[in-house]
């Protein structure tokens, strides 16, 4: 126990330090999930470790401690847990394809190991490599489809500056790549990845434009600025997936049986969903999206023990494929 709370203690100490403001009491019961008690306590064992920490007060009367004196700190060097976690992020980041993350985690992991002792770099890089090992690399399984690195490049420069594209862009029945020029704000990474961007030659109108389609992508230079209301959070959450049809966007009501309930309950179907219990033990989850197909591909794991409520036409496309011999659920 005090060996924790040594670590806890430690934990504190960054998040003071790292802080641009320091580190409030709110935060202290959040980071930890502790009470407020607790958290006074905590940042009382913060002040007597480190007599050098600071406290200011802002307007709303809340107190902020800030540690500026941090060589401490940075003594520790880089656990082999943070190690791990690193690692897994490139892994992740190279599985789908998110070439300039790959180079800007591969560089962030070199400094840090190049800050520390020879040894301890190579003692981390072992354990590191052990966790790796024990929980499968976290990478995502299955299926993907593949995207250009050139043009994956082209969008993340062009989203940072940012600045517009004019991609060549392929139509579902390979037609001719045609040139579109257009303002890219964001991407959504899955099975299928997806550039949101405003189409200039099509009323500037927001829309989902397939990675695997677009065969070119060039960086134009020319600034824009970006709609201070666009929400690519909220523009993601239209879709149960990757996929948007307006025409499909509409309330989404599933049941689950009270045999399946438990699994269901550990999913997170929508950001947006709300999960109802039911008498009988059964699972209720009603959310607002579209993406009928991509749906029903996950429907079709659970089996017969699901059921769609609404839309009818949802219903209808998943009637007669719930198999009653799935025997493990998702």
């Amino acid at each position: 126990m005090a060996f924790e709370k040594s670590l806890d203690l430690m934990r504190l100490a960054e998040m003071a330090a790292a802080r641009h403001k320091g580190v409030s009491l709110v935060e202290v019961t959040q980071e930890f999930g502790v009470n407020m008690r607790t958290a006074q306590r905590m940042i009382r064992g913060l002040e007597a470790a480190f007599p050098s920490i600071e406290f200011s007060t802002d307007q709303d009367r809340r107190r902020w401690w800030k540690l500026d004196d941090a060589k401490f700190l940075r003594m520790q060097g880089i656990r082999d847990s943070e190690l791990a976690a690193l690692d897994m992020s490139i892994r992740r980041a190279q599985r789908e394809g998110a070439s300039n993350d790959v180079t800007a985690l591969i560089s962030l992991r070199d400094r840090l190991l190049a800050a520390m002792p020879t040894s301890h770099a190579r003692r981390a890089e072992v354990d590191a490599g052990a966790m790796l090992e024990a929980q499968g690399y976290a990478c995502r399984p299955g299926p993907r489809v593949k995207v250009e690195t050139q043009v994956l490049g082209a969008i993340a420069v062009a989203i940072k500056a940012p600045f517009s594209l004019t991609i060549a862009y392929q139509g579902a029945n390979d037609d001719a790549a045609l040139n579109r020029m257009v303002e890219p704000y964001g991407m959504l990474l899955g099975i299928r990845q997806y550039l949101i961007a405003r189409d200039l030659g099509n009323g500037r109108h927001f829309r989902r434009f397939r990675l695997d389609r677009i065969t070119s992508a060039k960086i134009t230079g020319q600034s824009f600025a970006r709609d201070p209301d666009f929400d690519l959070d909220a523009y993601a959450a239209q879709s149960f997936g990757s996929y948007h049809s307006d025409a499909e966007y509409q309330p989404v009501i599933w049941r689950f049986a009270p045999g399946a309930a438990a699994a269901a309950r550990e999913f997170e179907f929508h950001p947006n969903q709300v999960v109802t219990g039911e008498p009988d033990g059964g699972l209720r989850v009603a959310f607002t999206a579209s993406g009928w197909v991509e749906m029903a591909w996950h429907l079709y794991q659970w089996g017969d023990k699901v059921e769609v409520i609404a839309p009818a036409e949802l219903r209808d496309m998943v009637k007669g494929h719930q198999r009653g011999d799935v025997g493990v659920l998702p």
